[in-house]
């Protein structure tokens, strides 16, 4: 089909009405199943729309990319249980008597520690500390909070992950940036000023260590899970399917949590790591397949029948499915608006704010919205980078001045800020998956912090703005 350059005002209204039915019905694929329908209705595509919609949209590559990842996590996080390794670690943790505090300051290291992979931090990070965050009554909101915000907006800070490749890729042979290497330098350069990550990041080990206190919605469900033991609210749907979350370990194996659990985690970091220094590209997909069979292998030999193994790999499979199904539906009205020109529409109604002073905080504001509406930073990079850099080249007579950094910092943190509040965004939906929790009760207990931490960086733009002309 062929492209729609912008179809205005309806070209938000999927995006607006998925989220919206998403908050009023709780029922996230209800919501952005019928967001699509309307949408393709809307877009002009026929009664057949939909179908098509799905099926071209599922059979795209990063869509392929992400569902295998999860898929594979979700089959590892399978083997971890069978084996009694995460049930082993959470027994060494909670043999520590950890307070509340320090569970939650943990599981803030951890999402830190996995750094490489914002898939995979959400979901390791929740994985990993959910039993122990339960036995501490620490909500399942705020764990998914906690794993959801050590994710991306770790890895847009640190110049070894693929975001850092991509971002800077995005830069290159714009204005005063003619190589790779000027683009990782203006990487390195914008970090101090990609305020929301800096911020978000600071706030959770905050938040986390009770210097800032629990507001909003979120004391609400901390409240609930200290006083009535309730880690989820009466009538939550967890997003988690019951295999992993009820898998119990092989009767008589032999807990070793060192090569169940530690190695395995060591070797997929090691050949992320590795592969991005070598190959400029972090395999992360790769590394947790060959890990997957690697432990597939020591199961088997551990005594553990083959037949066990692939049920319990089945059962990992259909864990994930819940995840899966609302990853594809976002996929599917990311791609709609795209067709429809979503980000075009949201660009055009803009043009007529710019100003150097205002530059930073209106492309901060604009990456926001486009991600919300989208639920996807790595598509709002793409678009508003090419646009960002050259505006303020323009207003620098080409000089890669503070003003080009924080633009460019500004479109990275935008999309971070924008994706970590809509309940479209792959992360956002990993970080319920990992900790088990309620997707839109994930998101409304989210929002109030990401919303006060976006504002601060927004008010950190516009004093860059006026100060570095």
């Amino acid at each position: 089909m062929e492209q729609v350059v912008n179809m205005g005002f309806i070209s938000i209204i999927p995006s607006l009405l998925a989220i919206a039915l998403a908050f009023a019905t709780r029922n996230t694929v209800v919501s952005l199943g019928f967001a699509c329908i309307l949408g393709t209705l809307l877009a002009g595509q026929g009664i057949m729309g939909f179908p098509t919609l799905i099926k071209t949209s599922l059979g795209t590559t990063s869509f392929a990319w992400v569902m295998l990842l999860n898929t594979f996590i979700a089959i590892l996080v399978a083997f971890f249980q069978k084996t009694g390794a995460i049930q082993g670690f959470s027994q060494y943790i909670q043999n520590k008597n950890l307070s509340r505090r320090a569970v939650q300051l943990l599981a803030w290291l951890l999402g830190m520690f996995v750094y490489f992979s914002d898939s995979f931090s959400p979901l390791f990070v929740g994985t990993t500390m959910r039993s122990i965050s339960d036995k501490a009554k620490v909500s399942r909101e705020k764990l998914s909070y906690i794993a959801d915000s050590g994710a991306a907006p770790v890895s847009v800070l640190v110049p070894i992950t693929g975001w850092a490749a991509y971002l800077s890729g995005l830069a290159v042979g714009i204005g005063a940036i003619v190589t790779q290497e000027d683009a990782m330098k203006l990487f390195i350069k914008a970090v101090p000023f990609n305020f929301y990550a800096l911020i978000t990041v600071i706030f959770v080990g905050l938040i986390s260590g009770g210097i800032i206190k629990d507001f909003g919605p979120m004391k609400k469900a901390e409240d609930r899970a200290i006083k009535e033991g309730k880690v989820l609210r009466d009538g939550a749907d967890p997003l988690i399917g019951k295999e992993l979350t009820e898998m119990e370990a092989y009767p008589g194996i032999q807990q070793r949590v060192f090569l169940n659990f530690i190695l395995p985690v060591i070797m997929i970091m090691t050949i992320a790591i590795g592969t991005y220094i070598k190959l400029k590209s972090a395999k992360t997909m790769e590394a947790f397949l060959f890990v997957m069979i690697f432990m597939g292998i020591s199961m088997f030999i551990q005594g553990i029948p083959f037949k066990e193994i692939m049920h319990t790999m089945t059962d990992g499979v259909k864990g994930a499915v819940p995840a899966i199904m609302i990853l594809a539906l976002a996929y599917s009205i990311n791609s709609l608006s795209k067709q429809m020109g979503t980000a075009n529409y949201i660009i055009s109604i803009s043009e007529g704010f710019l100003s150097p002073q205002l530059l930073p905080a209106i492309i901060f504001l604009i990456a926001s919205v486009m991600a919300f509406a989208t639920g996807t930073s790595w598509g709002t990079f793409a678009i508003c980078m090419p646009i960002a850099l050259p505006l303020a080249f323009s207003f620098t007579g080409g000089e890669a001045t503070t003003l080009v950094v924080a633009c460019f910092a500004a479109v990275a943190g935008g999309g971070v800020f924008g994706d970590h509040c809509s309940p479209l965004s792959d992360t956002t939906i990993l970080a319920s998956t990992g900790s088990a929790a309620d997707h839109i009760d994930h998101v409304k207990t989210q929002l109030p912090y990401a919303l006060i931490c976006g504002g601060m960086a927004l008010a950190a733009y516009l004093i860059i703005g006026f100060t570095s002309i």
